[in-house]
């Protein structure tokens, strides 16, 4: 039986597809977050007045986009793009950290390694809660100023 090559074409691109939509729908951050402020922990301080994060799946990656209004009125744009596999990536916006370098752990978490200079400055966490509502976000390391840091942050699904 001669099989006819649209027919192929069509079955190839349907898997592709389907396996692409796995794959994008395995990491549970995926999606846009809001800082719940109260919940979390900034030190040093002051917190922040708010914080959206967005991932978006993009051809080139994952991208990570943070929009925040600082203590004192001022706004924060920050983003980067990165296939979760512990490779350094461009961060722009980020007056801590000049590089990121997250990793998948698992569907649930990742850990991102931040960078200014070529040095390591920060250690992140993060952890999607099972009922996938909350994200919850932990660093520890030293920020642009020089002063240590030690977050626990929480974020509500959008």
């Amino acid at each position: 039986m001669r099989k006819n090559p649209l027919t192929v074409s069509l079955v190839v691109c349907v898997g592709l597809i389907l396996s692409a939509a796995v794959a994008m729908a395995a990491d549970n951050w995926i999606g846009i977050w809001k800082l719940d402020v109260a919940k979390s922990k900034f030190s040093p301080g002051p917190a922040p007045k708010g914080q959206t994060i967005k991932f978006v799946v993009t051809k080139d990656g994952t991208q990570l986009i943070s929009d925040g209004i600082l203590s004192d009125g001022k706004t924060l744009h920050s983003t980067y793009v990165s296939h979760f596999d512990g490779k350094d990536v461009a961060w722009t916006g980020n007056p801590d950290a000049d590089m990121a370098a997250p990793k998948k752990i698992d569907d649930n978490s990742y850990e991102n390694t931040w960078k200014k200079d070529g040095k390591t400055v920060m250690m992140t966490k993060v952890v999607v809660s099972s009922d996938g509502k909350t994200l919850a976000v932990v660093q520890t390391g030293t920020n642009a100023k020089g002063q240590a840091v030690n977050n626990s942050t929480v974020y509500t699904r959008q």
